[in-house]
C-alpha cells in the first residue's frame, strides 16, 4: 500500500497516477534516427515536457525508425494533445536543425 501512495501525484482538488506509453514511427519507416538526430529528440522531447507541464519518466529510440516515449500527466493533460506536441514541434525542429532528413 505504501508504494502506491509514493506514485500518486496531487493537485487542487485530484490525486492521479496518469501514466501513458506513446509510440510513433517515422514516415515509411525510414531509418533516419541516427544517433546525433536521437539524442537531439531526447532533448527536445524533456525540454517540451518541462514547458507544457507533464513528465517524461523514459524515452527510448528504437531501431531507428521508431520511438517510445513514457509520459506522466496531470488528468487535463489529454494523451492526444500530448502526442501533438511531441511530434509537431519535434518534426519541425528536426528538420531544422538537420536539414538532410527532409529530402530522405
Amino acid at each position: 500500500m505504501k508504494k502506491t501512495k509514493k506514485k500518486l501525484k496531487s493537485a487542487r482538488g485530484v490525486v492521479y497516477n496518469c501514466n501513458y506509453h506513446i509510440v510513433f514511427s517515422t514516415k515509411y519507416r525510414r531509418k533516419v534516427l541516427t544517433p546525433p538526430i536521437a539524442e537531439y529528440l531526447k532533448k527536445l522531447v524533456f525540454q517540451i515536457a518541462y514547458k507544457y507541464g507533464f513528465e517524461v519518466a523514459q524515452i527510448e529510440v528504437g531501431e531507428r525508425d521508431h520511438v517510445h516515449i513514457f509520459v506522466s500527466a496531470h488528468p487535463k493533460i489529454a494523451p492526444a494533445y500530448i502526442v501533438k506536441l511531441i511530434k509537431g514541434i519535434t518534426a519541425r525542429k528536426i528538420f531544422q536543425q538537420f536539414p538532410e532528413v527532409k529530402k530522405v
